[in-house]
């Protein structure tokens, strides 16, 4: 088993940690949140005061955090003139399972190299109930080497694992991928939205679409209006799950990919808009729906008419 530090305990970041936990895995944690550390240190994880700490002692790094500024942050920022990655030992494994730009990755893996350092580039897909029933995919980019070590890992928190490419290619994978999810999902809001403003009940009309050509995985696992699927966070006031800012972030690197090879990404654009929108129009003093679950965009489109 696997001596692991991992960094990063947010809404999929702690059922990860849980996950290896319950594999046997070694586990010492570090978040910002007091209650994330709590919550982590109640299932067997050991509590770490900083990231340093937490990576002390152990065989692979492991870092879920929200953007590739933070990753460079925990990797690459200076304490007393050296970083983290200067203070682990050789031969260490860094599995980052944020989802940042592919750049960023690139850079952070010559930057381990240098050192004597392995790091693959590991997203996820999946969503929180992917991370809390460990069934996620892994989009990964690295040496293949490298990867079959990291698999036993892995393998505790997902069901899927995919080698994407050298390093940076999983990000890429994962850029493309959560650009196609949220045209999904606009789309499934949308139409449901037309459906039930014409009288049609959003369970019957859901059921029609699941058995039909409009079928998709936002549809048939994330259903986004209210009161139609169990356990998604249509059902509980979009609470948890994916943050609308977090895909956000990750639209805008799809975008900024696309501006940089020249590429015509105008479904990926539009969906950018309509999340914009959605989280500039619906915003009241009392909720921030930035932190609510992507599939509030159903609230864009049950919005009454203006």
């Amino acid at each position: 088993m696997a001596r692991i530090g991992f960094i990063g305990l947010g809404n999929m970041g702690g059922p990860m940690a849980r996950n290896l936990l319950a594999k046997g895995h070694e586990v010492a944690v570090f978040d910002l949140s007091e209650a994330a550390l709590v919550a982590a240190e109640t299932a067997g994880a050991r509590r770490a005061e900083s990231a340093l700490a937490a990576t002390e002692g152990t065989d692979v790094v492991l870092t879920m955090l929200p953007a590739g500024a933070h990753v460079e942050a925990v990797y690459l920022a200076s304490t007393d003139q050296r970083c983290l990655l200067d203070q682990l030992a050789p031969g260490t494994l860094l599995l980052d399972c944020s989802t940042i730009a592919a750049e960023t990755a690139r850079s952070l893996a010559q930057a381990a190299a240098a050192r004597g350092l392995i790091m693959l580039d590991a997203p996820v897909s999946g969503g929180v109930g992917g991370a809390e029933a460990g069934t996620l995919t892994f989009m990964v980019g690295g040496d293949g080497d490298a990867l079959e070590r990291a698999r036993p890992v892995l393998e505790a928190m997902g069901k899927n694992i995919f080698h994407a490419g050298p390093a940076g290619a999983g990000q890429v994978a994962k850029m493309c991928n959560n650009m196609l999810l949220a045209v999904l999902m606009s789309g499934t809001a949308e139409a449901l939205a037309l459906g039930v403003r014409e009288g049609l009940d959003p369970a019957v009309l859901s059921d029609i679409m699941k058995q039909s050509s409009g079928g998709n995985w936002a549809l048939n696992g994330y259903n986004p209006y209210p009161g139609v699927m169990d356990g998604v966070p249509a059902a509980r006031g979009y609470e948890g799950g994916f943050l609308v800012d977090l895909m956000l972030k990750d639209l805008g690197l799809a975008l900024d990919a696309a501006a940089r090879l020249g590429q015509s990404t105008p479904l990926g654009s539009l969906a950018r808009s309509l999340y914009t929108l959605h989280k500039q129009g619906n915003s009241t003093a009392t909720q921030d729906v930035g932190r609510l679950d992507f599939s509030s965009i159903q609230q864009l489109f049950l919005a009454p008419p203006a």
